[in-house]
């Protein structure tokens, strides 16, 4: 009866004091924030990239990130291992350097093409960009956990590309509010994840506009997809958007380049698969979006989020 007692005070107290960590959260979020954008934000990143580098080697993730690289990379040396688990720490703390400072990231003039820019990127990617915001249709646009994810709605509005972006709200109420304000400058219609997003995102879709989400990570109750020769859950969204509503699917990464510029890359159409009977094939799908991030990471594995759980 005692311990019966004193679990249910414990948990009242907990529940007393959730607000309040909540809050702190929020606070220090905005705090963090506004002081960020008081510095030079190249500086600032360098430093940044340093601190979640010592920092994050202490942390129960860096083991999840080595065990997740081993398992990818069996051919590849301890020492390669922690190179490329090095890179990942610097990159995170890049990004949230950067994450204060995102309406000045994106400062590509198409009106000066030859002005100095943070951000390049080819003619081929300017073509499909130029034919999906032109052509009156709509389209899904995915993205993994790679450079910095947070740059391409800023590269879409700027260009004209009316956007519906998928993203995932923080359990801080405070902390969300003030990354939403952030998030919000230069970017398109933010829908949190949630029992009514995939509504909204089929009303975008309907309205013509483009979907954007993040697609790598484990989903509880996801499809089966094969990942680096592995089995693991894939969030099946946007295979189901696309069977209420045909239209093309690309991919989009935004790549780390040294002295703090970044290159931008849209996938050539991702083409759905099909079954017997023509309709679309939801595991079929969202294995082809998987393999094109495959590449990607195989590409550029020290750029990619290794330190969550993505095979369980």
């Amino acid at each position: 009866m005692d311990r019966l007692l004193l679990l249910r005070l414990k948990l009242r107290l907990r529940k007393a004091l959730k607000p309040i960590g909540e809050a702190a959260v929020g606070g220090l979020t905005i705090a963090l924030l506004r002081i960020t954008r008081l510095f030079d934000p190249d500086k600032t990143a360098n430093f940044f990239g340093r601190a979640a580098h010592f920092i994050g080697r202490h942390l129960r993730e860096d083991r999840i990130g080595r065990e997740n690289l081993k398992a990818a990379f069996p051919e590849k040396s301890p020492e390669e291992i922690e190179k490329i688990l090095a890179g990942v720490w610097d990159n995170l703390g890049r990004i949230g350097a950067e994450f204060a400072h995102l309406d000045h990231i994106w400062d590509y003039d198409v009106s000066q093409p030859d002005k100095p820019s943070r951000v390049e990127f080819g003619a081929r990617t300017k073509q499909i960009f130029d034919a999906l915001r032109d052509d009156g249709k709509p389209a899904i646009i995915f993205a993994s956990h790679l450079g910095n994810w947070e740059i391409p709605a800023l590269g879409a509005v700027a260009h004209g590309l009316d956007c519906a972006i998928l993203f995932r709200r923080p359990n801080s109420e405070a902390a969300d509010r003030a990354i939403e304000r952030t998030r919000a400058v230069k970017m398109g219609t933010l829908i949190p994840a949630g029992r009514d997003a995939p509504f909204k995102l089929g009303q975008a879709l309907q309205n013509g506009q483009h979907v954007a989400m993040l697609v790598d990570q484990w989903f509880t109750n996801g499809v089966d997809v094969t990942f680096f020769g592995r089995k693991t859950k894939a969030n099946p969204t946007l295979a189901r958007l696309v069977r209420q509503v045909e239209c093309p699917i690309h991919g989009v990464r935004i790549i780390r380049l040294p002295d703090h510029r970044f290159r931008a890359e849209l996938s050539e159409e991702v083409k759905p698969v099909r079954d017997a009977n023509g309709q679309i094939d939801i595991q079929g799908t969202m294995q082809a979006v998987t393999d094109v991030i495959e590449g990607w990471v195989r590409e550029y594995p020290d750029q990619w989020l290794w330190l969550h759980r993505r095979w369980r």
